[in-house]
C-alpha cells in the first residue's frame, strides 16, 4: 500500500505538509506551527495576520511598517477599511 498524500511544500521551512497540520493563507500552504509573523515571529492564526507581497505579518507589525514606510501598495493581501472621523 502506497500513501499517495500531497506534495504541497510549506513556505516558510519547505516541508511537505500533510492535511492534518495543513494552513493555507492566501492559498499558500503552511504547517500550523510554521505560520509566524516575519517580523516578531510570533504564530499566526487566520484571523489576525496581514500580508503584503507574500510576506506575513501579524496586524500590530504590519501597521507599524505600514505607518513607517508611508507607502502605500495596492498590493496588500489583507482588507484596509478608513473611516471618516467627525
Amino acid at each position: 500500500m502506497s500513501f499517495t498524500g500531497t506534495q504541497q511544500k510549506c513556505k516558510a521551512c519547505e516541508k511537505t505538509v500533510y492535511p492534518v497540520e495543513l494552513l493555507s493563507a492566501d492559498g499558500i500552504p503552511y504547517h500550523k506551527s510554521c505560520f509566524k509573523c516575519s517580523h516578531c515571529k510570533g504564530t499566526l492564526k487566520l484571523g489576525n495576520y496581514s500580508s503584503m507581497e507574500g510576506v506575513v505579518y501579524c496586524k500590530p507589525h504590519f501597521e507599524q511598517l505600514f505607518k513607517e514606510s508611508g507607502n502605500f501598495n495596492k498590493n496588500f493581501q489583507s482588507r484596509m477599511y478608513f473611516f471618516p472621523l467627525g
